[in-house]
């Protein structure tokens, strides 16, 4: 079936396929992808649209002694399969198995673990300055998307590189979209450069037709010393070449040809340059080609439908879908209500507020510094910015956090989606940090909502407090399994007893998602003849400490959280009973000092001893530990 493709072996393999059969290999690299992630779920738009590029940047290559850095990483499909991987891909992304992203210990061609984006213009100056220190020969080489030269790591990058005066390629894959369709300037800024693809043609018809005539190559020669002229008349700005980068394109991503002439050129200048490519997200399966976005990161589907064949486990709302119900029903009653992204309204449930409130919406771009700052100016001018983005993201925007918004008391609400795991997008996506770096900052206030009702009353509590506040939420459905609980109001410190008995052998401080999962320990403790109470934190900082105080007068406390121990709501608790010396038993469920690997959630927490079975029997061992 795939009988081209079956000849890569190993690194280097695709240069024994003849040239007139490249075209035919990459069609059936694009089967072949198609195939496996209908399978196993990952990134199919993307892949597909690199197909071409990333052959032609395996011919030209020597790998692993040049060097080939992915931006983001999602893409980097392609370039596993033409590295030796392809026998593995009926375990992409699943525990133990190939890392939907670059990944040093599965390749050496894989020179760098990424997966978040903007990152790869300044680690390919690290290597280029390396290289020049070193007096290596070998060719560097960043594959960046269009999306990612918003965020201001590349444009740092960009600048730095300006000033190389040795050979740095980099590769600009443009296919006006980065999740969703790319935003800003400089999405505007590279649609002008796609129809200005007659540059470099216009440049070398000059050349031909003025080298016909007697006083031609005079006037060829003065042409070329005034290129710059020349470009600033043609493309408009000229940006890359006015920050000191050589610029080349735009070329078509998916002619093998074309693609390695550029880097040809692109290889003997003494300097950075920058090669514009235009590819199409989702090229040579149609149905991702007309939804890119959709077909962006897919799970399990149908090939010739493209419908999700795993479909929904039941009707409940995911987090995200309960948070796009709840922030368009305030902000109909509140027109101070402004709601940002950072190039993610579809996964983030920001649509809805999109087509109902367009003036109150803005999307950024991969910007989240740039988002936090500027939530931080309209809350200064008395709105109320709302800005929703993932966990792992929002890592990057820690100082603006700190010194922008809470330094300043200033009344932004985060909505943090994708806290805790994430699963099969492993340690780079895994959202297991938030708690700890949320409850450093001052003025900052914390929550985490157990099930749906929490998550609304939580929400519509964050907009009319005073300061920052953050709601961090996991991924998936909301939960549903307290609907018998009585409805108790959200306040900043309080939290709720969702279990409590008579005489308790331990007491459960939880937080989140690991609400239930402590009730449902409980449970299977209960049969034992073991008492557990439990306790919905809800507010994680500043936190209950009279329920932490009642807490403590039980044999055991444990503390439960989706987050890394150090730093999180358990190390708070441990300190806050040490500094009153109080003893008490303590035992801290999360996640130990390590990034967490890929593989599905109740995986992942069944390996960490952090699902209800595991948890129960941690307890009932501590308990007779204590006895």
């Amino acid at each position: 079936m795939y009988e081209l493709l079956n000849r890569i072996k190993e690194t280097g393999d695709i240069k024994k396929i003849p040239e007139d059969r490249l075209d035919e290999l990459a069609e059936e690299i694009r089967g072949f992808l198609i195939e496996k992630v209908s399978h196993t779920g990952g990134h199919l738009a993307s892949n597909l649209g690199v197909v071409e590029l990333t052959m032609a940047l395996h011919l030209f290559l020597d790998l692993p002694s040049d060097k080939l850095i992915f931006d983001v990483g999602h893409q980097s499909y392609v370039h596993k399969i033409l590295t030796g991987r392809k026998d593995k891909f009926d375990t992409l992304r699943k525990l133990n198995g190939l890392s939907g992203f670059p990944n040093r210990s599965e390749s050496p061609c894989d020179i760098c673990n990424v997966g978040h984006s903007s990152t790869s213009i300044s680690l390919a100056v690290g290597l280029v300055n390396a290289r020049n220190i070193k007096g290596g020969k070998e060719k560097v080489v960043a594959v960046i998307g269009d999306g990612a030269l918003t965020g201001g790591l590349a444009l740092e990058g960009l600048n730095n590189a300006g000033k190389l005066k040795s050979n740095l390629i980099i590769v600009l894959n443009d296919n006006n979209m980065s999740i969703s369709e790319s935003v800003g300037a400089m999405s505007g800024y590279l649609a002008k450069m796609r129809t200005s693809v007659g540059y470099n043609n216009f440049k070398g018809g000059i050349e031909e037709t003025l080298g016909k005539v007697p006083w031609g190559k005079s006037v060829v020669s003065k042409l070329k010393r005034s290129k710059d002229s020349i470009k600033h008349l043609v493309v408009p700005g000229m940006f890359f070449e006015d920050m000191g980068l050589t610029y080349i394109g735009p070329v078509d991503g998916h002619n093998i040809q074309s693609v390695r002439s550029a880097l040809d050129a692109a290889s003997r200048k003494n300097n950075a340059v920058l090669l514009h490519v235009i590819t199409k997200k989702g090229k040579g399966y149609k149905i991702a080609e007309h939804e890119p976005a959709k077909y962006h990161g897919v799970n399990a589907f149908d090939i010739n439908t493209g419908k999700n064949v795993l479909g929904r486990a039941d009707h409940a709302k995911t987090y995200s879908e309960v948070f796009s119900d709840e922030i368009v029903k305030i902000a109909e009653n509140d027109r101070n209500i402004v709601a940002i992204t950072a190039a993610m309204p579809d996964g983030c449930g920001l649509n809805n507020f999109k087509k109902r409130f367009p003036s109150r919406y803005f999307d950024v771009g991969i910007a989240e510094e740039h988002a936090v700052s500027f939530a931080a100016g309209l809350a200064i001018a008395d709105l109320t910015p709302v800005f929703v983005v993932y966990s792992t993201f929002l890592q990057r925007a820690y100082d603006e956090m700190l010194h922008d918004v809470c330094l300043n008391n200033l009344h932004v609400v985060f909505m943090v989606d994708r806290a805790g795991l994430v699963g099969r997008d492993g340690p780079t996506h895994q959202g297991v940090f938030d708690l700890s770096y949320f409850t450093q900052m001052p003025n900052m206030k914390v929550f985490a909502p157990k099930d749906e009702r929490d998550m609304r009353k939580m929400m519509r509590y964050a907009i009319y407090c005073k300061g920052p506040v953050a709601i961090r939420y996991p991924r998936g459905n909301a939960s549903n399994y307290f609907d018998d609980l009585t409805d108790t109001p959200v306040e900043a410190g309080k939290g709720v007893w969702v279990r409590k008995n008579e005489k308790r052998d331990a007491v459960i401080l939880a937080v989140g998602s690991m609400v239930e999962t402590a009730v449902k320990a409980g449970e299977i403790l209960l049969k034992k003849g073991i008492k557990i109470d439990v306790a919905d934190m809800r507010s994680v900082k500043p936190f209950d400490e009279e329920i932490a105080l009642e807490g403590a007068r039980a044999p055991l406390v444990v503390t439960m959280e989706e987050n890394v121990l150090s730093g999180g709501f358990g190390e708070h608790i441990d300190s806050f009973y040490e500094n009153r010396g109080i003893k008490t038993g303590i035992l801290n469920i999360a996640f130990p000092d390590r990034f967490i690997e890929h593989g599905e959630v109740g995986e992942l927490l069944k390996i960490y001893e952090m699902d209800a079975a595991s948890v129960a029997d941690r307890i009932e061992k501590r308990i007779k530990q204590e006895n």
